[in-house]
């Protein structure tokens, strides 16, 4: 089975995976405790896939991180003709 190669990474993956490494426990245990599948968890902690909004933010929450969006300036909606 061939691995995919890895995809250059946010910064919030940046911030969420250096978390993950720094909180002490094991990747099952913040799984199990964030409420996130661990083998999700561990393709994201490898590079191979990234994780969804709400997973990240179930990870963000267990591991005491708040996300944020930041503000930016954002054109009209387009209109839209019948």
């Amino acid at each position: 089975m061939t691995r995919k190669p890895k995809r250059p990474s946010s910064a919030l993956e940046d911030v969420l995976r250096r978390a993950v490494r720094n909180s002490g426990l094991t990747r099952y245990a913040v799984a199990k405790g964030a409420g996130v599948d661990v083998a999700a968890l561990l393709r994201f902690m490898s590079g191979e896939r990234t994780l969804t909004l709400p997973s990240a933010a179930k990870l963000a929450a267990f591991l005491g991180l708040e996300l944020r969006l930041a503000k930016r300036k954002v054109g009209p909606a387009p209109t839209q003709r019948p």
